[in-house]
């Protein structure tokens, strides 16, 4: 199963998540859940570098794979963090899509 956590602040903005396991939903190569999961974090990674345009902390198991921690910094303007954080909202949304149709392989939660 893939375990999903968000993690906010007190003002409520995302500041950092963190990406575990595998759905074993399908053969590896196969598994339509861990390919859109591992697209939408990417994604996310690489919108906040392109559009933001600053690199977030990231740690990621890339000899196992089905490990991806992500924290964002806090040396940034004010649209920096908005750019970030509707990225960030955005990937929540879309892991909590994948969650709705397919809670045996997924799970996501956030902590305040």
């Amino acid at each position: 199963m893939i375990k999903g956590s968000f993690k906010r602040n007190e003002a409520g903005m995302i500041v950092s998540f963190e990406l575990s396991g595998h759905a074993m939903a399908a053969e590896h190569g196969e598994d339509i859940i861990c390919a859109a999961v591992s697209i939408l974090a990417f994604n996310t990674v690489n919108g906040i570098e392109a559009l933001a345009g600053f690199q977030p902390i990231v740690d990621m198991d890339e000899i196992d794979e089905g490990y991806m921690y992500v924290e964002t910094i806090f040396d940034v303007n004010q649209e920096q963090t908005n750019i970030s954080q509707i990225l960030l909202e955005s990937l929540l949304i879309g892991l909590q899509g994948i969650e709705e149709e397919h809670s045996a392989f997924i799970q996501i939660t956030t902590e305040n």
